[in-house]
């Protein structure tokens, strides 16, 4: 099928970022990225393991990443990155999860861990699962797989969170019905597949940009409308002001450096990253 992301994006390309005065400018961006970093090498404990796997043959690269300290079995958050792949970012995310005391897999959509340099080479890798969003289903759900090898996990307690086009991905499978207890998507797409009453299992939180340009309005209505349709249990915030890719520190640069529609908004990442914890607990007991 095609995306209203993709035919959005063919039009930004040419364009210069816009929304500029609801958000922090590229410096405040890069201090932001540092703290955070510097935050997570502060915790020793934090251990972060490379992963093999695979889906229906295609061999997978993803991260598993814990808490040493922590004793006891914790639940399974997974990460799917945005459509550049698993970026520093994600990882990143990962290792945030893990300090919340959460057992965190960064999961590989693309395969061998594969990482796009450019729009044009991200759209080719992401392209398929918006034509196909059972494949984002069962390469999500060898993630999940195997991070229920792992003995410090919580087999009975999962979730996934997602990034743009990650934020698709973890959407389309809850509503293919992968057994996790609930998804957050970070300003991703909301076209894909219809939910169905008896295979949608998790609740569901919508993190979205109220200056979203690739996600607008009428996208919001339609999906709203066909989740309240089958009685779907999900909760929608919007941020406003806040673009395509407000959670990354990153999003400012790579916005001014391919001309497109994004930036960095360090408000309305702290207000969902928030929200998420918030979610986690009415899911997690």
């Amino acid at each position: 099928m095609k995306s209203f992301f993709f035919l959005t994006l063919a039009v930004s390309i040419g364009m210069i970022s816009c929304n500029g005065n609801a958000n922090p400018d590229e410096k405040n961006a890069e201090q932001k990225k540092d703290s955070m970093q510097s935050q997570l090498s502060d915790s020793a404990n934090i251990k972060e393991e490379e992963v093999e796997y695979t889906a229906n043959g295609t061999k997978l690269k993803g991260y598993v990443t814990y808490d040493e300290s922590k004793q006891g079995k914790r639940p399974i958050v997974l990460v799917v990155p945005e459509w550049w792949g698993i970026t520093d970012y994600p990882r990143m995310r990962a290792k945030q999860l893990a300090q919340l005391g959460y057992l965190a897999m960064t999961a590989d959509m693309y395969g061998d861990g594969k990482i796009a340099d450019n729009p044009e080479e991200a759209q080719k890798a992401a392209t398929p699962f918006y034509a196909n969003p059972k494949m984002g289903k069962e390469r999500l759900d060898a993630a999940l797989a195997k991070a229920k090898t792992y003995p410090q996990a919580d087999t009975t307690q999962t979730a996934a969170i997602g990034y743009c086009f990650g934020g698709s991905v973890v959407l389309n499978a809850a509503k293919l019905g992968s057994d996790l207890d609930g998804v957050v998507s970070f300003h991703g797409g909301l076209e894909g597949v219809p939910p169905r009453k008896d295979l949608l299992k998790a609740k569901i939180l919508i993190c979205h940009g109220g200056a979203d340009s690739f996600v607008p309005q009428s996208q919001v209505d339609a999906f709203r409308k066909s989740m309240d349709s089958v009685g779907a249990s999900y909760t929608f915030k919007v941020y406003p002001g806040a673009t395509h890719a407000f959670t990354n520190p990153d999003a400012t640069k790579k916005g001014e450096q391919f001309k497109m529609p994004i930036k960095y908004n360090a408000a309305a990442d702290s207000a969902s990253w928030n929200d998420m914890k918030a979610f986690f607990a009415t899911i997690f007991h």
